[in-house]
Parts: structure tokens; sequence; C-alpha cells
């Protein structure tokens, strides 16, 4: 089964702290107890391995600022040659999978196209999400931050993508991992249907996924009007989380926006625009009757994972299970091709 694999001793101090992190994160553990370990693994990082082997014999690992009582005992652990006992508990807890069935499908799955760093809201570096992802078994992964207009998830200006495109280019110039990074955009929907981003921006994207974030409870024949109009331009590729519902979460319930299922598949199948199959636990969206309509009106669906984090990126086994359990097909699911087939579809709609 594909997954997070253990890690045995000897294990380095930084990979220790970060799939700490990773576990935790995948537990849906609190923010700030993962970023207790986020913050130690960036400040051993910074110091180095020497220094924090002379620390640790020396006790003094904690005058390190970003590491505490906890973190310094994962790091003389991990510098003394064996596997943080911390480390070992989370991994003997950790579930082998976080869905109950859908395992040859998740096994299946080479891509996302639905994730977060924190160039916007996201809690990692991208270099840190393609690590998970790789380490994950992925064969590519869509970085897709989120669009100006998203001021509260520190959305990205037309400068700021720029200079992230960048990154993405040097990354998949220079990194010795065999992951593949794809150029993407969470693009907001706006008002009208048209998307949060400049065309120029948008033709320079392997991937465009748009969706909802602002007026959730819009009337449903404009709602309508709105999302067969986001999902029919040219350069949108997939429609994310379309209800916008939310179920059972820590935040509060959010009922599903209200339009007509059946007039957005339908260009949805028309323009060759993938149904996302949103896999955040909170999020379960679209809900399953709504994935049995865009199943028998005969559109492609995504399987994301939606990760804020490293550790979230496994969140896509439960979309797995909800699609085996609906009964789509592996061939109709996007994040199951190579990266190139992606990258030609997607082409295919400007």
């Amino acid at each position: 089964m594909r997954g997070l694999p253990p890690l045995d001793a000897p294990v380095e101090p930084v990979t220790a702290l970060r799939r700490i992190a990773w576990l935790l994160e995948r537990d849906r553990q609190s923010t700030y107890r993962v970023e207790a370990f986020r913050r130690a693994a960036r400040a051993a990082h910074e110091v180095g391995r020497d220094e924090l082997q002379r620390r640790a014999a020396a006790g003094t690992l904690t005058d390190i600022g970003g590491i505490g009582t906890r973190t310094a005992a994962v790091i003389a652990e991990a510098v003394a040659g064996g596997l943080p006992e911390y480390l070992r508990r989370l991994q003997d807890a950790a579930p082998a999978s976080l869905a109950d069935g859908g395992h040859a499908l998740y096994a299946r799955l080479r891509g996302d196209l639905h994730t977060h760093t924190d160039w916007s809201d996201g809690g990692a570096p991208l270099t840190e999400m393609a690590s998970a992802a790789a380490t994950l078994g992925l064969e590519w992964l869509a970085i897709t931050d989120h669009s100006p207009r998203l001021t509260v998830a520190n959305g990205l200006s037309v400068a700021r993508l720029r200079a992230q495109l960048d990154e993405i280019d040097a990354y998949n110039d220079q990194s010795d991992s065999e992951l593949r990074l794809l150029a993407g955009i969470e693009v907001d929907i706006l008002d009208d249907g048209t998307l949060d981003q400049t065309t120029e921006m948008l033709d320079r994207l392997d991937i465009v996924t748009a969706s909802v974030h602002s007026k959730l409870r819009m009337d449903a024949a404009p709602m309508t009007r709105r999302l067969v109009t986001a999902v029919s331009d040219p350069r949108c590729n997939v429609l994310g989380h379309c209800t916008g519902r939310r179920v059972g979460t820590g935040r509060g319930a959010r009922p599903p926006s209200t339009f007509d299922a059946r007039e957005v598949f339908a260009a949805c199948a028309e323009h060759g625009t993938a149904v996302e199959i949103n896999s955040r636990p909170e999020r379960v969206d679209p809900p399953d009757d709504l994935i049995e309509l865009a199943r028998d009106m005969g559109c492609l669906f995504a399987i994301d994972s939606d990760a804020h984090a490293p550790g979230q990126l496994d969140f896509t086994a439960l979309g797995a299970h909800r699609a085996v359990q609906r009964g789509i097909e592996a061939e109709r699911i996007v994040t199951t091709w190579p990266a190139d087939r992606v990258i030609e579809w997607a082409a295919a709609r400007t």
C-alpha cells in the first residue's frame, strides 16, 4: 500500500522533527503543536548536525531559539543514533491508511491538483511539500496557492506569483527528486464567474483549480451562472470544493451553496473541466449525490488533498475511498494520470 513509510534508526534530527510534524498534521492535531516541531526543524537545520551533537552532549540544546524540551529530546536521541521515542510512538499509533477502503485506487494516484504552501496560507515551504509528496510515492504535485482577492489567505499578487513560478522552475531544474512540480493556482471564482488573476498569468500556469470562497449563500440562480461561467472558461481545469460546505469541524458547520448542479456539471462535461473530490475530512465535498450526478453526466474527476501542510497530502486516501464507493472509474480521475498527460489535457482547454 502506498503511503508514508515509517522511519528506522539512525535518523537525522531534522528528518525526525519534520516527520513528527507530518504525522501530527495527518492526525489533524493543533497547528500550535505542529509548529513547535516545524520551528525546531528549521532551527536544527540552521545550526547543523555537528553543533547539535555538541550541544546534545553538553545539555544545552534548549539554548537554541526555537528548540524546547520535547524537541530537544528528539534531537538528542537522533544524534545518538536511535529512533526518537516520541517519533516511534507516533508511528506505532498511526493507521496504515486514513480510509477503510479504496486502497487500490489510492495506490494509483500519481498526483494532486490542489495544495498550498507558505506562499499563501499553507504551513510549510514549497520544498517540504514536495519532499512529503515524493515520500508518499507521488510522481507530480501541483502547487495551487490562493489568488489575490483572498487577502485573508495571503493570496498571491501577479508579482508574487511570478516569483513562485521561478521557485518552481528552480526546484524542477535542480532537485534530485523524481517528483515534478506543476505550476498552478487555486483561483477565486468572482461574483460574475470570472477568475481572480490576469489572463497573462493564467496562461503561464500548468493547472488552474477554481473555487468559490465568498458569497457562498448567493441565491441559486446567480450561483449557477457564476459556476457555469467559471467552468466554461478555457483556462479553468478543475472545479474545486464545489458546494463550499463544512461538516463536523471545530470551526463550525457550513451548509452547502445552492445551485443547479445538473447545469453546472453539464458545463463541466462539455468543456472537459474536472470536478474535484475534495479529500479534506471537514469538507467531504461534493456530497455523495452530487458525485453520482457528475459521474452519470460524464464528468472527469480530480481526487485532491487541499493540503495546507505536508502531512495532509495523505488525505487523498479519503477521497479515493469515496470515489470507489460512488463507482468512479480510475481512468476518469485525472490525478491517476502521468504528468505529461495532465499537462496536455489542461493545455487543450485553452
